[in-house]
């Protein structure tokens, strides 16, 4: 994808603290795991800065030993929502392994979610300036979340399909549920005008409804997957030679996700580069819609539920034991 060569080792990023307005804030906010601040609104509306304290990893042997120069390290916070690409200089100090530095969120700037990448810049054949590497998977900067979790990447709303005020809703009136792309964050639609369904969902009772409720819960899931799979890559953005790169917003976090699933083993910047490629000429997509499918099964758990679903079936069946 790339003339030049990039690095092939992981870059790890942590966030070691926050502050906002230069007080502290609880290490509770900060989730190493799910890679998510939350700088909530609950209980301050009226902050003006908040500040991430960050640390990150780069592949030093693979840098000392490739053919880079010049190498630097950038943090850079994005928000496509408010259109921000704010760009933090990182640094080593001598003897140190990792770069250090501080990253300013900005309350007047950004408005819901941004992400934090980090890149790795160098020279290579002359040439400054180029990035030779990115974080596999960028940190969330939740401004309206009471708890660190990627949980908002899709939002999960109840609709009336028949009757609701949504005109546009009502052609699909006998759906289930529909799966909506168009806004800042993905929407799952539960159509309400489908007796029960709504209430199974979110109360199921007893053995027999908690798996039939999975089952259900499972299979939406696995179609929100493929839903933002493919309106993700419908939205690529492109360098002036035609190579793809990645959308901004949550459609940037879906492709992050599924890629790796879909092209096992295969760089992110080329497996991208495939399956916009075989997407356009139509070349092997069949097989690649069937990857996709795949792995939104696997990450909806359609098989863990599915069984579930059976074995409590027949254990109805079956009747209480003796």
């Amino acid at each position: 994808v790339y003339a030049y060569p990039t690095l092939v080792g992981r870059i790890e990023v942590t966030v070691r603290g926050a502050s906002m307005d230069g007080k502290p804030l609880h290490l509770s906010l900060i989730s190493q795991r799910d890679q998510v601040v939350a700088l909530h609104q609950i209980e301050r509306d009226d902050w003006i800065e908040g500040v991430l304290d960050l640390e990150v990893s780069l592949p030093t042997d693979e840098l000392a030993e490739g053919p880079w120069s010049g190498v630097s390290c950038v943090a850079v916070l994005a928000e496509g929502t408010t259109n921000t690409r704010v760009v933090s200089q990182l640094e080593r100090r001598r003897g140190d392994t990792h770069w250090r530095g501080e990253v300013r969120v900005r309350r007047s700037t950004h408005v819901a979610r941004a992400l934090l990448d980090v890149n790795v810049i160098g020279t290579y054949g002359g040439v400054e300036g180029r990035v030779i590497g990115r974080t596999d998977t960028p940190w969330v900067v939740d401004l309206l979340a009471r708890t660190p979790s990627r949980q908002r990447d899709l939002q999960i709303l109840e609709e009336n399909f028949r009757d609701g005020p949504k005109e546009w809703l009502h052609r699909f009136s006998d759906a289930p549920w529909l799966i909506d792309t168009a806004g800042d964050l993905p929407a799952v639609l539960i159509n309400t005008s489908i007796e029960g369904l709504a209430e199974l969902l979110s109360g199921a009772r007893g053995p027999l409804e908690k798996a039939t409720a999975g089952m259900v819960a499972a299979h939406i899931a696995g179609d929100a997957w493929v839903t933002m799979v493919h309106s993700a890559l419908s939205d690529l953005e492109f360098d002036e030679d035609g190579t793809p790169h990645l959308p901004d917003g949550w459609r940037e976090s879906v492709l992050r996700s599924m890629l790796p699933e879909v092209f096992p083993g295969v760089p992110l910047p080329e497996a991208l580069a495939e399956a916009h490629s075989r997407r356009g000429d139509g070349r092997g997509w069949a097989e690649i819609q069937a990857r996709i499918h795949y792995a939104a099964g696997r990450r909806g758990q359609v098989p863990k539920n599915l069984t579930a679903a059976i074995r409590a079936v027949n254990r109805a069946q079956e009747g209480p034991r003796r």
